[in-house]
Order: structure tokens, then sequence, then C-alpha cells
């Protein structure tokens, strides 16, 4: 149990039978009345943010969420299969619990696994990833003045924004999180 005062950001709490993770607090003192914890809230299962005030000495239990890494084998249908590295277990998970987070992802690219009392709710792609440049137009000289971006598709069938310069079958650094270029390798 963790009590409101301790709230941190980064934090998951079970509330009302679901998992939230605490994205915002604030802890606030009015001039009369007493102290009070203002709280926005992530449902890490549907991703819905909810603003939440707590009394400072109010517990919640806190959710042990468990990250495993795991090998992103292949996806067959609607399907996405994934093995333990340690047990060499498969597991089989449809696209609704994954979403977009295989858009930079090849096969047999290691990835995080969460999952709260055994059942999962999300996978989480490595930070950053190489991907080779599969399609994309020959940058026009001269155009470069306003720091242009031309649209690219990689080898995922991703497209992802990069300059000029960046031309066909050349491999590029990518955050997942932002879907950003970075650098070319």
């Amino acid at each position: 149990m963790i009590s409101a005062g301790d709230f941190r950001n980064g934090i998951t709490i079970e509330l009302d039978n679901n998992v939230y993770q605490i994205i915002e607090f604030q802890h606030v003192k009015p001039g009369k009345g007493a102290a009070f914890v203002r709280t926005k809230l992530k449902n890490i299962k549907n991703g819905g943010v909810v603003e939440k005030t707590f009394r400072p000495t109010e517990k919640c239990p806190q959710a042990h969420i468990d990250r495993k890494d795991m090998q992103y084998l292949y996806s067959d249908g609607d399907l996405y299969n994934f093995m333990d590295t340690e047990t060499y277990e498969q597991i089989a998970l449809d696209a609704a619990s994954i979403g977009d987070a295989l858009k930079f992802v090849k096969e047999n690219d290691t990835v995080k696994v969460c999952s709260h009392k055994g059942s999962v709710f999300a996978v989480e792609p490595p930070l950053f990833v190489e991907l080779e440049v599969t399609q994309t137009e020959p940058g026009v000289k001269g155009d470069t003045a306003t720091g242009a971006t031309k649209p690219a598709v990689v080898e995922t069938g991703a497209t992802v924004y990069v300059p000029l310069f960046v031309n066909q079958n050349d491999v590029i650094k990518i955050d997942t999180r932002t879907g950003e270029y970075l650098s070319r390798v």
C-alpha cells in the first residue's frame, strides 16, 4: 500500500479494479480546509487519462508490472507471436493489445512484454532502432535552406520523415517513442 502523500510520477497503483500509472501529481494546501493531492492517472490497459484527487492519508495498493524481454517471431494474420528468450515458451497476442508498438520492429528483434497478474496489456519496442530505407524520392539539390524533410518508407512498412540527403538503401536510426529520424548509420 502506498499513501497519496508518497505519490511520484511513474508509480502504478490499483484503483477501482483498474491499473493506473501516475503521470502528474500536485500537493495542494489551500488557505483554509484540508490539504489534498491532485493527480492525473493513465489507465495502462486502455490508455485513457483521468484526473482524481486524494486525501494525503488515503492509501492505494501499488500495482506490480512485469516487464519481460521477449523475441518477436512473426505475425500470422491478426496474431503476433513472441518467444521468451529464457524458457523458449511462445505466446500469441492479438493486434488490439499491441496497437502500433511494432511499427518499427523487425522479426527476431527483442521487445519488452508488459503484464499485470499474468495478463499482457502492452508491448514496448526498443527505444532506438536501425532500419533500412526501402523507398524514398531523391532529394532535389538546393532545397535545403529550410531544413526540409521528405517521407521515407522503412523496411517494416512505416513512414518516417527524413532529411533530403537520405537515399534509398540507407540505414537510419529512429526514436520509437516519437517516430522521428535521428541519424544516418
